[in-house]
């Protein structure tokens, strides 16, 4: 599929009333629900986009279109980073987006999607549901009239496109970077002017030379926006995302509202589409990332120890700052910390262990 179709055909997946209606309040008529859900990714969008698309319908099934759900992809009803003010003002019921898009309201926001050093797909759900990061996600969204539900997971994203090497921490001197969240904040204490970007944006950036560089999810969804013909080198693995989140951000007066029944058909529709997401992105990111190789001639290069020990020291800068900016701050941070030393030890005991050994006897090698 060429990049300008998916980003400009009509809806492949559509949901409830075709009219891009505006709905100022709880509407709730003879158990009928209208739910409007405004998304940062553009529609038809691989992996993103038609995740938030594909949980939208499945909210609609499940109910048998009794919750009547409009969806409108960026920029069909607001800009993408106006989904969060949209829903908190009750124009729209409900938005899908990254949460760490919102770290200028205040920085908290970002331990919900991912922040440098952070928690993989599966320590990040386990956080979620066991170690307590689902009551703090409520309890950030909460002070900003948001319910949070987890809705998706891109999984270990990828460091970066760029058009020089990358072997030391000065090598980001300089660079206009599209990167967001508390990733950007690392590379600029290294010398890089990050820049956040919706989805739609960056390729024509990138070509265009305003950026120098960027970073996007992985594979599969950088194949479509065809980074490589703007960039050469393909940096691994990502510091900054290590395992995405995504939400469905309610209005929490919407929310209150519903019944027990209606909150938990939402709910697992959301989890059931956390699991499918992260399937769908494993599956295809191997299959993308040889294309990109045999096809476009990308040249694959991995981090040095002395450029992550680089962010490393940067990140625990950005760590301090975030953790001076309130008490909710230092609240979040402390309890991501002392669950990334307990699951981090598991997973390195574990799974690290039996995938280095798998790949060596095996013989899989990049």
């Amino acid at each position: 599929m060429e990049r300008r179709e998916f980003l400009l055909k009509g809806a492949a997946i559509t949901t409830g009333a075709a009219a891009a209606t505006t709905l100022a309040a709880p509407a709730i008529a003879q158990g009928r629900v209208e739910m409007a859900i405004v998304s940062t990714w553009p529609r038809d969008f691989p992996g993103l986009g038609v995740s938030a698309q594909r949980v939208a319908a499945r909210i609609g099934e499940l109910t048998e279109g009794r919750i009547n759900v409009t969806y409108f992809a960026a920029g069909e009803k607001v800009g993408a980073f106006d989904s969060l003010d949209e829903v908190a003002a009750g124009n729209s019921q409900a938005y899908i987006a990254a949460d760490y898009y919102w770290k200028g309201k205040h920085p908290a926001w970002a331990y919900f999607t991912a922040v440098p050093f952070g928690f993989t797909y599966a320590e990040m759900d386990a956080w979620m549901k066991f170690g307590g990061g689902r009551e703090l996600h409520e309890e950030v969204a909460g002070g900003f009239g948001i319910h949070p539900i987890q809705v998706g997971n891109t999984g270990v994203q990828m460091g970066g496109w760029f058009n020089k090497e990358i072997n030391s921490g000065d090598d980001f001197k300089g660079l206009k970077m599209r990167i967001p969240g508390l990733g950007g904040d690392v590379l600029a204490k290294l010398g890089a002017s990050p820049v956040s970007l919706p989805g739609g944006q960056i390729y024509e950036n990138l070509v265009s030379g305003a950026i120098d560089a960027t970073e996007w999810v992985g594979p599969y969804n950088d194949y479509f926006l065809k980074f490589y013909e703007a960039a050469k080198y393909y940096y691994f693995p990502g510091m900054h995302e290590p395992g995405s989140q995504l939400t469905m951000g309610c209005n929490a007066s919407w929310w209150g509202g519903l019944t027990d029944t209606d909150r938990n058909i939402i709910t697992a529709a959301c989890m059931e589409e956390n699991a499918m997401q992260m399937a769908e992105t494993n599956a295809r990111n191997g299959e993308y990332l040889t294309k990109l190789i045999n096809d476009h001639g990308v040249v694959l290069k991995e981090f040095n120890d002395e450029t992550y020990d680089a962010m490393y020291g940067a990140a625990e800068e950005v760590f301090e700052e975030t953790r001076g900016h309130s008490e909710l701050a230092a609240k979040v941070h402390d309890a991501f910390v002392g669950f990334r030393a307990d699951v981090g030890r598991w997973m390195l005991a574990a799974e690290s262990s039996y995938l280095r050994q798998r790949n060596r006897v095996t013989g899989v090698k990049l």
